[in-house]
């Protein structure tokens, strides 16, 4: 099969190339050894291995010239195949009702068109598809048959079926597909599933790794050539689309997808004999893995016989060939073309918002009816316009407008965005609800955009009529920043601009408030060039700074903290400059424990307790013991540490007092880990100082951080006639709280402030708790098109949507010598999967979603009437209902459909979770002198 070539001796003084004497001598075998031969009898060694090299590399490539690179047609021969391709969805570990789907079963005829003189495997082939029928993918009684009495005719349309079955052609180069000739005015669908028959085609017959494009995009494909068969893996991830989805930047609520495609190809005769296709992608949500959908897709071509063929047609090149066939023929490319479906009876955006607008009164939002409702409306606003969307906007009730706000901006559309800036006037203070859950949807946004960003800071620079809301909006901005840096984008204009605003924020000005804001922006961006600045305030003179910028700096990953970090964070624990507040000496600790201490640093700690105020001392023990009981990461230095007797004794470790830290397990499975933490610091005279519950969820090596309460107060000490502890006794009365939901950091509430302020809020206490957050929040939002390799399309669509209310206060009573502090958290949480296969002519899907209704109370009473003092710390969880459904269903463009529905619902029983056993028998005491 090579060419042979005459070697002749080369002559003194001409090049190494002359031992070649035409491009095609090289590729010779034998001829590799005479240029060798030569080369080594003048002496040229490393030359010799170049021209060795270069020779080798030409004979892999005059090989696949020599040896059929991939399927090779015969002259003048018809091959007839019969093909089928299935689609298949289903959740992903099957169901007893079977998968909902469909097959297209056809003829399709194959041909040899024209074939380059010079290469036997550079081949234009024409395809034609015939006697095309669909069917259900498995036997259904009639009842449950979308498509009885149906046929591919009625389904698809004569113009479509005929498009269909018009013969298209395909440029096949070496095994690969250089150019798909088809024509522009067929149907996207239809010209899809052609290129998902040509597709099949396309194969190498080397073993290799290899890019190639095909209708599934441009994509990284791996050959294994063994005896007559070929198995081709495609590797999804590499593939390259045109079409975008999106994603929640979290991983804990994000969505996980696995999918594989392999092809097993049987050669005879040089040709393929039969191509078999199967490809699967599995979607499930990381925090539930069995709220998974599956969609399968397989192709199958089968030589059925050969007869004799049209003859080969002339011409010198493809293109001249096909334009000889057809002059509307033209290479419209291999790789899918975008497909938009269009519903048929679908209601508008505002029909659709009338009949979900009960569900979303404040009434509602403790039930799962209300996140279902904002998940269905959320899917229609993405496909409105501005002006649809403003119209539902100036028609809602009073009551149900902040909860269309959140979905609004909770939709992440440019035509979202624009009806949320018309609508909302910043310049009214009167407003401030409205635009504050416009400001925290952004800031919880699960893919925000540079626009998004751009919005808010041009607001900032405009006129605000609330001071709460200039804070919020550049809190938020800080959480943007940090979103849109993990994906990439820190150098967009917007993202640069906010980030000079917030870092060169909290020196700009003197204002207590505006420094603060500045603080908590620069938390919620999590930006290393933010540290030094944290490092700076920590050891600022007021209160507030150092605990800003001492939490901050616990959020960071511990490779960041510095010697000078650290060393800093230890000056202000040991007070080696200037006294501190107890909380914020709290706040230090927890940053030196969390930030892989050394041993010293730990030893440090250790030696310090006894020598702290007595509360703090007991805060510090407890803290030690519930790092060794819940093993954290710094349980193993710790018990290092603890092994000095200087530094672990009876005198150090029995220190009493009713300051508390405590962590433990709200949930444990195979999906996700929830874990809790409470941490109370008192002060001398029995008053809280602060408190501190977190919730985190942790799954496949992710850690979320799903809220954070802290409720400070201090300088109350007057109240009661006691003394305040040291460094305290010149501070303001105060009690605020802030919160953190989903890692993103919100504006602090303030109950009071000052001391009249305090006695006018005390004489008119109604024991009420004041809201912190309300609302809903698009928590798990995944959106992605998947392009099978038969030609369809699959759109998977995953959401979760929580309904949250939480609300916290304090009741201090003089009479009964008696505070009380409570957090209350209500929630509901609707998450829904939705896999789709939506052709012009059929739809088939699969909706799997999870449903609860839950609360969590966290109360601490204190009763000070005594030292020591009562403490009891309550955390409680009330049963709660959990269901699960799963739903298949097809239709067809006719208005036909069929649906399955299943659905398990259970009851959770309630409970209070445990604490040390110190807290449990203060709260019998408590409750006994209640009583």
């Amino acid at each position: 099969m090579y060419q042979d070539s005459v070697w002749t001796p080369a002559p003194k003084g001409t090049t190494l190339i002359s031992c070649v004497p035409n491009k095609e001598s090289c590729s010779h075998p034998l001829n590799l050894g005479f240029c060798f031969f030569w080369l080594q009898r003048e002496g040229h060694t490393m030359l010799t291995l170049v021209v060795f090299l270069l020779c080798a590399a030409s004979s892999v490539t005059a090989s696949a010239k020599g040896g059929a690179a991939g399927p090779r047609l015969n002259n003048d021969q018809l091959y007839k195949f019969s093909y089928n391709t299935e689609v298949l969805v289903d959740r992903v570990r099957g169901s007893k009702e079977g998968t909902a789907g469909y097959r297209i079963s056809s003829d399709v005829d194959v041909n040899l068109v024209w074939r380059d003189p010079s290469n036997k495997d550079d081949q234009l082939i024409q395809l034609a598809i015939s006697n095309v029928r669909i069917e259900p993918a498995s036997q259904r009684s009639k009842k449950k048959n979308v498509l009885h009495g149906s046929t591919a005719e009625s389904l698809l349309g004569k113009t479509k079926l005929a498009a269909l079955t018009k013969p298209f052609f395909l440029h096949l180069k070496n095994g690969k597909a250089k150019a798909f000739y088809s024509f522009w005015a067929e149907p996207a669908t239809i010209k899809n599933l052609k290129r998902g028959l040509a597709s099949l085609l396309q194969m190498q017959r080397t073993t290799g790794k290899v890019i190639e494009n095909d209708v599934s995009g441009r994509c990284t494909v791996e050959y294994k050539a063994v005896k007559g068969q070929v198995t081709r893996t495609k590797v999804l991830d590499t593939c390259k689309t045109a079409e975008t989805g999106f994603t929640t930047h979290s991983q804990v609520l994000g969505v996980g997808r696995k999918s594989s495609s392999v092809t097993t190809f049987t050669l005879e005769d040089g040709f393929i004999h039969s191509a078999v296709a199967e490809e699967t992608h599995s979607l499930a949500v990381n925090s539930r893995r069995s709220a998974a959908a599956k969609v399968v897709s397989r192709q199958t071509l089968t030589l059925v016989g050969t007869e004799a063929g049209p003859l080969e047609a002339a011409g010198t090149d493809v293109a001249e060939v096909v334009k000889s066939i057809d002059a509307k023929l033209a290479a419209v490319g291999i790789i899918a073309d975008k497909v938009k479906s269009k519903c048929k009876g679908c209601p508008t955006l505002f029909e659709h918002w009338q009949s979900e607008q009960k569900q979303l009164e404040p009434a509602s939002l403790s039930k799962a009816t209300a996140p279902r409702s904002f998940l269905a409306l959320l899917q229609s606003i993405r496909k409105a316009s501005k002006n649809e969307i403003l119209k539902v906007l100036q028609s809602a009730s009073k009551t149900s407008l902040p909860q269309v706000v959140d979905a609004v901006t909770s939709a992440q559309t440019t035509a979202s965005l624009d009806a949320m800036i018309q609508f909302l006037n910043f310049t009214d203070a009167k407003g401030l609800v409205l635009q504050e859950r416009f400001l925290y949807a952004c800031g919880f946004a699960s893919h925000p955009n540079e626009r998004m960003l751009q919005v808010l800071l041009d607001i900032s620079k405009g006129k605000i009529g609330s001071a709460d809301i200039k804070e919020s909006n550049v809190i938020i901005m800080g959480a943007l920043v940090h979103k849109l840096c993990q994906k990439g984008g820190c150098n967009l204009p917007a993202v640069v601009e906010v980030k000079k605003l917030i870092l060169d924020g909290p020196d700009s000005t003197k204002v207590e408030s505006e420094v603060q804001m500045y603080l908590l922006a620069l938390k919620n961006s999590l930006l290393p060039e933010a540290i030094p600045i944290f490092t700076k305030y920590a050891e600022s003179e007021v209160g507030a700074y150092c605990t800003i910028a001492l939490t901050a700096l616990q959020r960071y990953d511990f490779t960041l903290m510095t010697n000078e970090v650290k060393h800093t964070v230890n000056r202000v624990y040991h007070q080696n400059h200037r006294v501190y507040e107890k909380n914020v000496r709290a706040a230090a600790a927890d940053v030196i424990l969390s930030s892989n201490p050394s041993y010293m640093e730990v030893k440090n700690l250790l030696l310090s307790i006894g020598n702290l105020p007595h509360e703090m001392n007991k805060y510090m023990l407890s803290k030690i013991q519930d790092i060794l009981r819940f093993q954290l990461p710094a349980s193993n230095v710790v018990q290092h540490a603890m092994k000095d007797t200087i530094s672990h004794n009876y005198d150090r470790f029995a220190k009493v007092g009713s300051s508390s830290a405590y962590s433990g397990f709200m949930a444990k499975s195979a999906d996700v880990t929830s874990t809790y933490s409470l941490d109370i610091l008192y002060s001398g005279s029995g008053i809280l100082r602060r408190s501190n519950m977190n919730i985190y969820g942790a799954s496949n090596g992710a850690l979320l951080h799903g809220l954070q309460v802290a409720i400070e107060a201090q300088g109350l000490e007057s109240m009661i006639g006691a003394t305040a502890d040291e460094g305290e006794g010149d501070l303001e009365s105060f009690a605020g709280m802030s919160a953190l939901l989903f890692d993103v950091q919100l504006r602090p509430v303030t109950f009071f402030k000052g001391y009249s302020d305090l006695m006018s809020k005390m004489f008119s206490m109604t024991g009420d708790p004041m809201n912190v957050v309300k609302g809903l929040i698009l928590l798990t939002d995944h959106s992605e098109v998947i392009q099978l390799q038969s030609g369809l399309k699959a759109s998977a669509e995953f959401q979760g949507g929580l309904a949250i209310d939480i609300s916290g206060g304090m009741e201090v009573s003089l009479w009964y010598r008696e505070s009380k502090t409570s957090v209350n958290n209500r929630g509901a949480l609707v998450v829904t999967g939705n896999v789709t296969v939506d052709m012009d002519f059929m739809r088939v899907g699969v909706e799997v979603s999870y449903e609860t209704e839950a609360s969590l109370d966290f109360i601490t009473t204190v009763q000070f009437s005594e030292y020591p003092f009562l403490v009891c710390m309550q955390m409680d969880k009330t049963t709660f209902p959990f269901s699960e459904s799963l739903s298949k269903y097809e239709s067809i463009s006719s208005g036909k459909s069929v649906a399955s529905h299943k659905r398990k619902k259970q009851l959770v029983p309630g409970s209070e979770f445990p604490l040390h056993q110190e807290n449990s028998n203060m709260c019998n005491k408590v409750f006994d002198s209640s009583w």
